[in-house]
């Protein structure tokens, strides 16, 4: 390795080394600890371990080696001073709010979000008295309209979950910022190879990892990024409710984050094309994908992004009836909910991610029933365009 000094470092080099421990046998890949928890030479040397007076592991639900790696590798690659892992991106969610908020503090929310974030919202944090509104996210008088003496939190994601809306980071903080709330930002379908929310003002960068941080689909897990002080916090709180990272997942992410740019930029160039592809076919309504000159947030997306990503989502000719038939006809794409996977998945909000939503939400969202998101993996082009055909022939 170099001299050069990882804090001075690129994305690429700092997404392949960061973080990097080696152990006894000075192991050319990370390690995993797989071990539930870490021995001492002395009572004295755990009395002081488990104070904080000295630095090191007690037990894999604090502190694990090769989650370490993860954290900083992430924190690092998103430009925070520190990152918390957790189980999975809700319990990273989940997690947050608890540490964040208390009964009686109000939440504003961007209406376009993945489903769950608005069950999570409205049925789990509304029982704790936790109240939460939910705004148009390019409307930023809806932001500053929502707000009450009580608000605490802002948080949304973009691009959004599944019609790729696009707001504006900087100003959306500078609203929350003004009324003393935190701005969070899911950060899942750019990750920080194409966009770094903490640099346009966000607090809080928020991943689902299962997502383009492995890249393949294997294991779940989640992680926050944020300042030192606000996620000290965050540990405290995952210390002692448990929604930890175990070492294993930890060490599939950071073998994701070594092609991350890689992986995002090749996914941007496959998704575009196959937006371009979608936008002239005659069985297509709408194509949302902000990579398109035609998307409403085109010109803002390019400000926050270095590339747009490989998620978009179309409206077929017709409704539900005619988007199942599309999707039941393709025999490539993965049929599944996730996304951010080398393989190319399709599904269809309205009855999946987003089914839980009522029909108002859904209407409010901008989730029809002839929608079909696409999540662009890694195949040849031709072959997705291809099994695209199939399910127009099916229509």
């Amino acid at each position: 390795m170099s001299n050069t000094p990882l804090s001075e470092a690129g994305f690429e080099t700092l997404a392949i080394r960061e973080g990097l421990v080696r152990g006894f046998e000075q192991e050319h890949s990370d390690p995993i600890y797989a071990t539930s928890s870490f021995v001492f030479e002395s009572a004295e040397q755990a009395a002081a371990t488990f104070s904080g007076e000295r630095d090191g592991n007690t037990y894999s639900r604090f502190s694990n080696p090769t989650v370490s790696v993860f954290e900083k590798r992430l924190a690092a690659l998103e430009g925070g001073e520190d990152c918390v892992a957790t189980s999975s991106g809700m319990s990273a969610i989940l997690t947050l709010c608890l540490t964040v908020l208390k009964t009686g503090d109000h939440v504003v929310c961007s209406r376009n979000v993945f489903g769950s974030t608005v069950s999570l919202f409205n049925n789990m944090l509304t029982k704790l008295g936790i109240n939460v509104s939910f705004v148009a996210l390019r409307n930023l008088n809806d932001w500053r309209d929502a707000v009450t003496p009580e608000t605490k939190l802002f948080f949304c994601e973009t691009p959004s979950n599944p019609i790729c809306e696009v707001g504006d980071i900087r100003q959306i903080a500078e609203i929350a910022h003004s009324v003393g709330a935190l701005l969070a930002v899911d950060n899942c379908f750019c990750t920080p190879a194409l966009q770094k929310p903490l640099a346009f003002g966000a607090d809080v960068v928020m991943h689902s990892a299962t997502k383009y941080l492995d890249g393949q689909g294997r294991v779940l897990g989640g992680a926050l990024v944020g300042s030192i002080e606000l996620m000290a916090d965050v540990r405290a709180f995952v210390r002692v409710c448990g929604p930890s990272m175990s070492p294993f997942n930890a060490w599939v992410f950071s073998k994701g984050l070594e092609t991350l740019q890689l992986r995002m930029d090749a996914h941007s160039v496959r998704a575009m094309t196959l937006a371009n592809w979608l936008v002239a076919h005659e069985k297509v309504a709408k194509v949302n994908y902000c990579g398109l000159a035609t998307h409403p947030d085109h010109d803002l997306a390019k400000t926050q992004q270095s590339a747009f990503g490989g998620v978009l989502s179309f409206e077929v000719t017709g409704g539900q009836a005619e988007a199942w038939a599309f999707i039941n006809a393709t025999r490539l794409m993965s049929l599944t909910a996730n996304l951010g996977d080398v393989k190319t998945t399709i599904c269809h909000p309205a009855s999946t991610t987003h089914g839980r939503l009522s029909d108002d939400q859904k209407r409010e969202a901008g989730i029809t029933a002839s929608l079909i998101r696409i999540a662009v993996g890694l195949e040849d082009v031709s072959d997705i365009i291809a099994d695209c055909e199939r399910g127009f022939s099916a229509i």
